[in-house]
């Protein structure tokens, strides 16, 4: 499965150029099964969304993701700030399908308490594990990747891959860079890890976007500050191959 990081400088609260943006750098990179797009990548990490979200039943933003999965037979995956129809906000963690035309979704469950998000948006109480191509993929957003517990593959969430989505800002870099790589060694598990770069009216984003091996090795990855991508083709035998010969898995704790 050849996986893409679309490392995007998010325009603030401008669903259609984000849609103009992220075109351009699908361009640089054609014929992928998987295209990953930021945390909020058609807003900014909107914290406060009562003029910025979404509505979900007339979202733009999603209903391009569907067309364009469509139209490519391929996957996007991106999180979106939206509004239910019940009037709830939700940080959600898109996964369209195009060749099945399915849409599948994650809630982020751990909302940025430091920012100020769990101050309007509701959160996700379950996980997401969609298969594609054969391979299981957890979708995490941001904040979660602070903690492992909620993304420890176990008896009930078992996967290959994980595809994280994020507004990770300069000041935390060091985080990002350490955290990504220990949840793909801890785990055994490919890691696509896909930031933002640019501005917003609260912080620098730096990006360094990448897909990681299951041993934490970079495979992958945009530069730093560059609207960018960064391209790999998954091996599912090979990390299966690799899991059977040091089960490291089978001796984790359970939680």
């Amino acid at each position: 499965m050849k996986a893409t990081i679309l490392q995007l400088d998010i325009a603030w609260g401008d669903p259609a150029e984000n849609i103009r943006r992220a075109e351009q750098l699908m361009s640089q990179q054609t014929g992928s099964d998987l295209y990953v797009l930021p945390e909020m990548w058609s807003t900014g990490f909107a914290t406060e969304p009562t003029d910025i979200a979404e509505d979900e039943s007339t979202s733009i933003s999603l209903e391009w993701m569907k067309t364009t999965a469509r139209h490519h037979q391929c996957a996007i995956s991106g999180s979106l700030a939206i509004r239910t129809a019940n009037g709830i906000y939700k940080n959600r963690h898109y996964f369209v399908d195009g060749r099945k035309d399915t849409v599948s979704y994650y809630d982020k469950h751990h909302l940025f308490r430091y920012g100020g998000e769990d101050r309007f948006y509701e959160p996700g109480e379950e996980h997401t594990i969609v298969e594609y191509m054969g391979f299981r993929l957890l979708l995490l957003t941001c904040y979660d990747l602070r903690f492992p517990v909620w993304s420890r593959y176990a008896g009930h969430l078992q996967y290959d891959a994980i595809i994280a989505v994020a507004n990770w800002p300069e000041s935390r870099q060091n985080a990002w860079h350490i955290l990504t790589r220990s949840r793909a060694i801890e785990n055994q598990a490919y890691f696509i890890a896909c930031n933002r770069v640019g501005n917003d009216p609260y912080s620098h984003y730096r990006g360094m976007s990448a897909i990681i091996s299951p041993i934490g090795k970079t495979l992958a990855a945009c530069p730093a500050n560059e609207p960018s991508t960064a391209s790999f083709l998954l091996d599912l035998k090979s990390l299966r191959t690799k899991r059977a010969k040091f089960k490291v898995l089978e001796d984790r704790d359970q939680f």
